[in-house]
């Protein structure tokens, strides 16, 4: 038997407690992983609290968390190019990353160079950043303006657009103007009036991604005059009354997500979200922390 952090029902984060489970397998094509660090984010609150049952199967019982880093401790039959003891970042598209031991269909070697809770943080961000970007074919030359581009995935595609050749517009808090700048993107306040704030900057806008979910999908098809060149990670009414994509977790949105930026991670050309660390027993209380506002910063759980 191994220990994680389970729903034991849908509700507040009281509902998370770390319980005994049956000891995952290394299923075929899969690694099994002994977790150092798994990162939390906004969709595991909405599938704890129940709101997302329709979408995700996790009920009381399960483990949440897509995304975490450890080392490797059985491989499955068929899997190539990794070894026992190996370090990886994996992505969990069956979740979860909160427990112990966790069998994983996604893996990338974890550089020297990058902590175990930078690894963690990064799988789920990663993927959600690079599939959204090619759902709506941003490409070189193109003007893309990101929803929430201060967050764990908006930071990730800005610093993707970007490196493609991509004008950027991020829209943030006024707090973070710097962050925004500092990741090569020009800036508007997000909020009421986005995109006539992005009209005094261009004329122009080739394509939106919208990760924060708060609005302004009709202004952004309106103003890239194509609904398939708006996507949202975040806004599902949004998206069913303007016509724009709705983007859900897949294993063909970018299954080579973890390739494509762990480099970037470790060569210091990619720069992730500041993060804050928790022990793994503090879950509930990392989720308060995340759903209450009061942290800024992603959220990474530990384990020793």
């Amino acid at each position: 038997m191994s220990y994680a952090i389970v729903l034991t029902e849908f509700g507040g984060p009281e509902v998370l407690r770390w319980q005994e489970v049956a000891t995952p397998r290394a299923e075929p094509g899969e690694v099994l992983v002994r977790v150092k660090a798994a990162g939390v984010g906004p969709t595991d609150l909405n599938i704890r609290a129940g709101h997302l049952a329709t979408v995700f199967p996790q009920g009381p019982g399960s483990v949440l968390g897509f995304e975490a880093a450890g080392v490797v401790e059985e491989l499955g039959a068929g899997v190539q190019g990794v070894a026992v003891g190996d370090p990886v970042a994996v992505y969990l598209p069956r979740q979860g990353g909160y427990g112990e031991l966790v069998s994983a269909p996604v893996w990338f070697g974890k550089p020297e160079g990058v902590s175990w809770e930078a690894a963690a943080a990064l799988p789920a961000s990663a993927e959600a950043a690079l599939g959204t970007l090619r759902e709506v074919r941003v490409a070189d030359g193109d003007t893309i303006v990101v929803l929430g581009a201060a967050g764990s995935v908006g930071v990730i595609a800005v610093q993707l657009a970007r490196s493609w050749g991509a004008r950027v517009i991020g829209a943030a808090s006024p707090r973070d103007e710097r962050l925004i700048h500092e990741l090569g993107a020009e800036f508007v306040p997000y909020g009421d009036g986005v995109f006539e704030r992005v009209a005094e900057l261009t004329d122009r806008v080739d394509a939106v991604l919208d990760v924060a979910g708060h609005g302004g999908l009709t202004e952004a098809v309106a103003a890239t005059g194509d609904p398939a060149r708006v996507v949202t990670l975040a806004d599902h009414p949004g998206a069913a009354a303007s016509g724009a994509l709705m983007s859900n977790p897949g294993p063909d949105r970018a299954p080579d997500a973890l390739a494509v930026t762990m480099p970037m991670l470790a060569d210091g050309t990619l720069r992730l979200k500041a993060h804050q660390a928790l022990p793994v027993a503090d879950a509930a209380e990392a989720h308060r922390r995340l759903a209450s506002g009061e942290t800024h910063d992603k959220l990474v759980l530990t384990l020793a």
